[in-house]
């Protein structure tokens, strides 16, 4: 039985994968490490500013669509699918990337605020999640990758829409995979410490929240986009088959110090 194992088990050759807000940021290097690992990508992005992504996508040699989508929208949501299927005729992988924060202290947070933060971070990757399964269990397989965080652990700090929606990843993540693991179909997510993006933009900026965070980091510095493209590959491969339910933190060690 040993020896039926090969790097082939890390291989994404010909699947399908959605990735959602796959156009910047840690969505972009997810895009690029899924392609890099032989699959065909569709990318699903709330802006038409498609070129980077598609060259980085071609240079690997794999194909790319892209679909603009509300994730908000439950017909968008559809379109997603229906789109998925009539170009590539199947979905392997889906990676609920897209997501969005809203920082003010908490007396000051708006009621707007926490529903829109809401409606993209949880109930988006509910309703996605749940049409995309609708199509992996008849296919008897199927990758489904939340993005978590170091908030589906810990409270924050003028957050609290972003904290309430990270947790309910976590959880959601644990239910589905309590219903689909029997079907064959893998659900986990990656929480990803702290990462240079445009979301963290502000945080780096103020030199004393920076220099509070690196002082927790064991690492000792900031992730890069390109540290989780290693992670997204094996949650999306056959190398991660008997894992399911599970939130990998990818930290630098800040849960651990």
């Amino acid at each position: 039985m040993l020896n039926n194992f090969s790097m082939d088990f890390f291989s994404l050759k010909d699947k399908v994968a959605i990735v959602t807000g796959g156009n910047t940021g840690l969505g972009q290097a997810y895009v690029v490490a899924l392609a890099k690992a032989g699959a065909d990508l569709l990318v699903v992005t709330y802006d038409t500013d498609w070129q980077e992504t598609r060259e980085l996508v071609e240079k690997e040699g794999r194909k790319v669509h892209f679909v603009q989508a509300n994730l908000t929208l439950k017909d968008d949501i559809k379109k997603v699918v229906a789109e998925c299927l009539a170009v590539y005729g199947k979905i392997d992988i889906l990676v609920n990337n897209a997501g969005t924060i809203r920082r003010a202290p908490l007396l000051e947070y708006k009621e707007e605020d926490w529903d829109a933060v809401m409606a993209i971070n949880i109930d988006a990757v509910y309703h996605l999640s749940q049409e995309v399964a609708k199509v992996m269990v008849p296919q008897g397989s199927g990758k489904i990758i939340n993005i978590a965080s170091m908030l589906s652990f810990q409270g924050g700090k003028f957050v609290p829409p972003y904290t309430a929606s990270k947790h309910a990843v976590a959880g959601i993540t644990k239910a589905f995979a309590n219903e689909l693991a029997c079907k064959n179909i893998q659900i986990n997510a990656i929480a990803p410490g702290y990462i240079k993006t445009a979301n963290t933009a502000p945080i780096r900026a103020d030199k004393e929240r920076n220099a509070e965070i690196l002082g927790r980091i064991p690492a000792n510095r900031w992730a890069d986009p390109f540290d989780l493209m290693g992670t997204v590959v094996f949650l999306a491969s056959r190398a991660s088959d008997y894992v399911n339910g599970h939130i990998l933190a990818v930290d630098g060690g800040w849960l651990v110090r």
